[in-house]
């Protein structure tokens, strides 16, 4: 009972419901929020804050649905495993860390969550790869270790394109993406203003890395465990 009712498709359905809500809940905040925070209310939120998320649930009302987009249009089988990881993760970054403002509230939320996009992108770049390799049209055989070198260079690619994506959007719409300022706006100085952008990336390669390892084992061992993943 609990398994039909846990499925797939009902956790899709419910943050892609989560997702619609925020977005309209967030509209509507932003004609309500002041441009500038008073002084003696520092933390509360202005309109580049609830400007920052709405994009942010736009964006991840979108990417929920790139998955099945991908899968039809391209005919790939993509792991369940990995379409719910994928999910779980836009709820928790999205929902969680920017409309609950988790990343102020939960210590190292962040960096929780750095660490786990890098492996799920190196999941990704395995997935896509293993395609590759296994298809007919490309007579080519791809060594476990470039596999796993194609893995970690790809997950830690694409987390590079997401912090200039954060840098980007900071520059267009003055929200604080890369946390180069604390939550009540006091902008960082020197070493500091850089550090949650260099965090990021090392906790990117640090779980790209760690599921590129688990990867060139499983291949190379032949023992089964991404078919496992599905």
């Amino acid at each position: 009972m609990l398994k039909k009712l846990f499925n797939q498709k009902t956790l899709f359905g419910f943050i892609f419901f989560t997702m619609v809500l925020s977005t309209l809940f967030v509209t509507v905040k932003i004609f309500q929020a002041p441009t500038v925070a008073d002084q003696g209310e520092l933390s509360a939120r202005v309109k580049g804050d609830y400007t920052l998320m709405l994009l942010q649930c736009i964006f991840g009302t979108l990417a929920l649905l790139l998955p099945s987009f991908i899968a039809k249009r391209f005919k790939i089988v993509i792991p369940s495993g990995m379409i719910v990881a994928y999910a779980v993760f836009l709820y928790c970054a999205i929902y969680l860390g920017e409309v609950r403002s988790f990343y102020y509230k939960v210590p190292h939320w962040d960096t929780i969550l750095h660490t786990f996009s890098g492996a799920m992108l190196g999941a990704l770049g395995l997935t896509l790869i293993s395609f590759l390799n296994n298809t007919d049209r490309i007579p080519v055989y791809l060594s476990p270790l470039f596999v796993a070198i194609f893995t970690f260079c790809f997950a830690v690619a694409l987390g590079v394109v997401w912090e200039i994506y954060e840098f980007t959007i900071d520059s267009l719409f003055l929200t604080n993406m890369q946390k180069y300022a604390l939550e009540n706006g006091t902008p960082l100085i020197g070493q500091a203003a850089l550090a949650d952008t260099m965090k990021d990336l090392i906790v990117d390669c640090i779980g790209a890395l760690a599921f590129s390892v688990f990867g060139y084992i499983s291949l190379k061992s032949k023992k089964g465990w991404l078919e496992r993943l599905q």
